[in-house]
């Protein structure tokens, strides 16, 4: 039986728990909707979600890999037993979860989701898709920074999203392979090539790469344009103001050209987590990724030997201040089924109680500024500093640009000029026509 009847209407809570969704059943905390792709996965989470009961409250998640999941239930166990209101979780995988998120808003979405901070957010909330939490920040707001806070606000002034942790975006890299080789930590792009040169002849491929799903390349794109021409002007490239085919952009992409030679080849059929395979096994020496790369080392000895270091500089005169540190965390729909029990879950959701149980397991970053940071390993510290460091923080392109232009335009474009490095006049041009028919007329 499919997720919906065959009259069209949305399932029954019986017709959910016969399919597996979890409802009104003792193992629907861990309800996961695993195989499932594009809009029939985002539909039929929808659908069985708008049906909780009184005492439920249905939470949207893209945690289906194992140690994420295992830190959103260990979060959501918590609060049952201290509230007794049962959480039906309904997740799909992260790239479905991103790519469809729209039809997903658009249909009858679950009370409570997983989202980003950043610029879509704010596009969901100008289009009449998430509701304002400003109760929720009342409540929990003396725990948050104010960076925080302003990247949880709308352009009206209303709090839209509740941060749970952030992770940086850097090098990673192991340090025996490094210790090995007698390679350091290069702090400038020059370095960094002479590094990947170095790996090269010592029989290492330089730079592991997975860029199937197409996100993973947005990082790249996004340290190179920091780097090269300041953070404010990456924000106003992703804002639209911006020309994508103009010399600034183009120097990005023939800069990248450059280095490709140097990355794992192939990388378009390959997910992250195999690129991050060849660091584990020290086949590759570095890889540009986010924290939650050490989801993948999980063998202890092999976790204490993952390390670091900031994306290097390329001008002196811009530095290497500007970090990649999404914010993950949670948005409430427009139109809660219950309302109260979102709004009582969310701020549950924004205590450090919550973020210390979440990071205890999956070794993020805590937003909320007071958790409890003892269980915190190396990894965690540096990450933390680095953040802290930072003068001006990105969220990522996906999360800091339209939905409509991540998702459509600049997916495939990074994709194509992966496969043809050589043809950047027509991708930065077909990106820019892209962008115009997109982004309000400037």
């Amino acid at each position: 039986m499919s997720a919906r009847s065959r009259a069209g209407q949305p399932p029954t809570p019986s017709q959910c728990a016969r399919q597996g969704y979890g409802l009104h059943t003792p193992f629907s905390r861990r309800t996961l909707l695993h195989g499932l792709a594009g809009m029939g996965a985002l539909g039929a989470l929808s659908a069985c979600g708008s049906q909780v009961g009184p005492n439920e409250v249905s939470v949207g998640s893209r945690a289906t890999e194992d140690v994420p999941r295992e830190a959103l239930n260990a979060v959501m166990d918590l609060y049952t037993q201290q509230s007794g209101v049962d959480v039906q979780i309904n997740a799909t995988d992260p790239n479905t979860w991103q790519e469809q998120i729209n039809s997903y808003l658009q249909g009858k979405p679950d009370d409570v989701f997983q989202w980003f901070a950043g610029y879509r957010g704010r596009f969901f909330y100008e289009n009449g898709l998430v509701s304002g939490m400003n109760d929720v920040w009342d409540s929990v707001g003396s725990g948050f920074s104010d960076a925080f806070k302003k990247a949880s606000t709308a352009d009206d002034g209303t709090q839209i999203f509740l941060p749970l942790y952030y992770y940086p975006w850097a090098v990673f890299y192991r340090r025996s392979v490094f210790e090995k080789n007698g390679y350091t930590p290069p702090e400038n792009m020059e370095d960094f090539v002479a590094l990947c040169q170095d790996m090269q002849s010592a029989g290492l491929t330089p730079i592991a790469f997975g860029a199937s799903d197409g996100w993973p390349q947005m990082g790249t794109f996004d340290y190179l344009n920091m780097r090269m021409h300041g953070y404010q002007f990456h924000m106003d490239l992703m804002a639209g103001n911006e020309r994508w085919d103009g010399e600034e952009v183009r120097a990005v992409f023939e800069l990248w050209a450059d280095l490709l030679p140097y990355h794992q080849q192939s990388a378009l059929g390959r997910t992250w987590q195999t690129a991050a395979q060849s660091l584990l096994r020290k086949e590759s020496g570095m890889y540009v990724m986010g924290l939650f790369l050490n989801q993948q080392f999980t063998d202890p000895e092999d976790a204490e030997d993952l390390d670091f270091f900031n994306f290097p500089e390329i001008d002196s005169q811009i530095g290497a201040t500007a970090v990649e540190a999404p914010i993950d965390g949670f948005m409430m729909r427009s139109d809660p089924v219950n309302r109260g029990n979102a709004t009582e879950l969310l701020t549950f959701l924004g205590t450090a109680e919550a973020a210390t149980t979440y990071v205890k397991i999956d070794a993020q970053i805590g937003a909320n500024k007071n958790t409890d940071t003892s269980s915190y390993d190396r990894l965690q510290k540096k990450s933390a500093d680095l953040v802290t460091n930072a003068e001006n923080i990105s969220q990522f392109m996906d999360r800091d640009t339209r939905p409509d232009f991540a998702a459509t335009v600049m997916l495939p474009e990074l994709s194509r000029f992966l496969a043809n490095p050589g043809n950047i006049d027509g991708i930065t041009s077909s990106i820019q026509a892209q962008a115009d028919s997109i982004f309000p007329q400037r």
